[in-house]
């Protein structure tokens, strides 16, 4: 017959894991820039930006690998807004916050994650080093 999952995805404790996307004195990376996921586990990433730029957090290999329970936008008050379905790439603006809650559901590593936006010298924030990598075990 057919596989069953030993228990109820939906109904885990996710797992935190938080990125800032920039920093406070306009350098363009992710903190941390290396980040490791297990299969069939819940995650809540919290997206963070304290950088006075908007930025992207983008990795094609991780959204083909996981299930997106939905992606969220906070402030104080609380959620303003929940999206659904395929997140391929998230953009927080200056003091934002997102969350993204996914389950992965397939192994890999990736070293695509970078943020593709455009700085005032032309270069992408990923060419000035905003780059990173994902695991998914």
């Amino acid at each position: 017959g057919p596989g069953m999952a030993a228990g109820d995805l939906t109904k885990q404790d996710p797992v935190e894991v938080r990125v800032a996307l920039g920093s406070a004195s306009g350098a363009h990376l992710f903190e941390p820039n290396a980040l490791t996921f297990e299969t069939g586990r819940l995650y809540k990433l919290v997206l963070t930006n304290p950088s006075k730029t908007k930025h992207y957090f983008t990795s094609l290999g991780l959204a083909r690998s996981v299930f997106t329970r939905k992606v969220q936008v906070v402030d104080e008050g609380g959620t303003k807004a929940e999206i659904k379905g395929t997140i391929s790439e998230i953009e927080v603006y200056p003091g934002g916050v997102a969350e993204w809650w996914f389950v992965p559901v397939a192994a890999g590593s990736f070293s695509d994650l970078h943020c593709h936006i455009k700085a005032d010298d032309g270069r992408t924030h990923a060419e000035h080093g905003m780059t990173g990598t994902v695991t998914i075990r």
